[in-house]
């Protein structure tokens, strides 16, 4: 099974991708349950570098976050018959993801490094994820942005693990405060109380370099 799961990330989609990738999640995953591998392919080319970043960025090393993103499709792939098709697929599949990061972190000695790519002034909760990519920017901001990218990858690894989950969640990955809830498996007060602690904790660290 893991070999096969490790083939699916590397193998191109038969031509009729087209017609699975049109389609939606939940449609995903009943014709996946219907004996349709392809659309379990589109599922691990929809959320293989989105899952890769989120626990990349949680665990601070690129090598295990690949292995763990196998290990989420090898479940995803195991259980998927047993999914409550009436919740959001992503959250599901970003829960396995969180469940494996924090055993990871658990099983570490050393304090992970996190990186986190975008930092605004000031944030809003009704604001989808943060962007580091400037539009104006010009190519002479290329070396300042490198250098503000640095700061941001500092700080953030310096948040206490609980309080970067929900952050790099919600300010990079866009995750409603319901779906970071149910991902992290903490209430709305608890998963509110840490991100806005992780805000004010990530401006007062990288604030004084940035005066």
């Amino acid at each position: 099974m893991r070999d096969a799961a490790l083939k699916l990330t590397s193998t191109p989609l038969a031509p009729q991708r087209a017609d699975v990738g049109a389609v939606d999640d939940a449609e995903l995953v009943r014709n996946f349950l219907a004996g349709d591998e392809r659309a379990f392919r589109e599922i691990v080319t929809r959320y293989q570098t989105r899952l890769l970043n989120f626990i990349y960025r949680t665990i601070g090393d690129r090598e295990r976050a690949e292995d763990l993103v196998q290990e989420v499709f090898i479940r995803v792939y195991r259980h998927l018959a047993r999914f409550d098709q009436t919740k959001k697929f992503s959250t599901w599949i970003y829960t396995i993801a969180s469940n494996l990061a924090k055993n990871e972190l658990r099983n570490r000695s050393r304090n992970p490094l996190v990186l986190f790519q975008t930092l605004t002034q000031g944030w809003d909760d009704e604001e989808r994820p943060l962007e580091f990519e400037d539009p104006d920017a010009r190519p002479d901001d290329q070396f300042r942005k490198r250098h503000l990218r640095e700061l941001i990858d500092k700080f953030v690894a310096e948040l206490p693990p609980h309080h970067r989950e929900v952050f790099v969640l919600r300010e990079l990955e866009g995750k409603s405060y319901e779906e970071i809830a149910e991902i992290t498996s903490c209430n709305l007060g608890t998963v509110k109380s840490r991100l806005n602690r992780a805000r004010t904790s990530f401006a007062q660290l990288i604030g004084p370099s940035l005066t």
